[in-house]
């Protein structure tokens, strides 16, 4: 039996406990046409020490885009990329990295990719710190929407289809229920405070494209976007904040990109980071090997 038949599977925690039978099914899946080595970590720490010990098989990522970044980030650390191409089978909630890439959806198309693709070799962005980039990063992280404006609409909900709840002519014999629905639309009436909390300042940073100054601290940015490509550049976006007519992005292509300037975070495909007051990313080109349908 070859090495590409010989197969390190290993499942993620998360992948287990969300989607136990697209687990069991990439299992069969796999172990129908190789030989199968199967690691069920209890943690990051266990996920790294099962892709140490691989030895001669081929690691397989059972989970989503968090455990392929995780893998990437521990076979980089290991200086390992090189030698080694990951297979993965996204099972998860977050599967937008693993789709970008071209990665089967579903266990079966995705086990069949593993066991009859070929493999590609990727570009991968790489910060002054050891940390990789595989799909995008963005900077300020895309902030998630508050509970503010679920508490409003329910208000609002609970103010309209308070009296229809109870029977007919409830009112008259619990003039507290009138009173306590009455307080209700008064607060539902009144606009909410924090819906009219405003969204994220612009960001003043400094940012240099292969030593070339692309915006400076005195004009603030709404975000700045790095992508690694495929011919080992990366794509730089810097769309800068404006006064009534839209300011047009810069776009430009680098190898190595430094941002700088106030305490600022950053989403590198899915885990925000930060804050820094600098970092550096460089590309990479074809560090790794990800197994695609042919």
């Amino acid at each position: 039996m070859s090495a590409r038949d010989q197969l390190l599977v290993v499942i993620d925690p998360v992948a287990r406990r969300t989607d136990g039978e697209s687990v069991r099914i990439a299992k069969d899946v796999l172990g129908a046409a190789a030989s199968v080595r199967v690691c069920l970590p209890d943690g990051p720490e266990d996920f790294a020490k099962a892709l140490a010990r691989r030895g001669a098989r081929r690691p397989v990522v059972v989970g989503d885009d968090r455990a392929l970044i995780r893998a990437v980030g521990v076979l980089h650390r290991e200086r390992e990329l090189s030698s080694c191409a990951l297979s993965v089978v996204p099972v998860g909630a977050t599967q937008v990295l693993t789709r970008a890439l071209g990665v089967p959806s579903g266990a079966v198309a995705a086990a069949r990719a593993v066991l009859e693709g070929v493999e590609r070799r990727l570009d991968l962005l790489v910060d002054d710190r050891d940390g990789v980039v595989l799909g995008e990063l963005r900077i300020p992280p895309v902030c998630g929407v508050g509970s503010g404006s679920g508490v409003g609409a329910s208000s609002g909900a609970g103010a309209s289809g308070g009296a229809p709840d109870g029977p007919a002519g409830a009112e008259g014999h619990r003039p507290w229920l009138r009173s306590c629905q009455s307080f209700v639309r008064t607060l539902a009436s009144r606009p909410s405070r924090v819906a009219s909390v405003p969204g994220p300042a612009p960001a003043r940073l400094r940012v240099e494209a292969d030593g070339v100054l692309v915006v400076d601290l005195d004009q603030p940015v709404e975000g700045v976007f790095l992508t690694p490509g495929d011919d080992g550049y990366a794509e730089v976006e810097v769309r800068r904040s404006s006064v009534g007519a839209e300011a047009a992005a810069l776009r430009v292509r680098a190898r190595t990109i430094t941002v700088s300037g106030s305490d600022f975070r950053y989403r590198a495909d899915a885990v925000v980071a930060g804050p820094v007051r600098t970092r550096t990313w460089t590309v990479r080109p074809g560090a790794w090997g990800l197994t695609l349908p042919k």
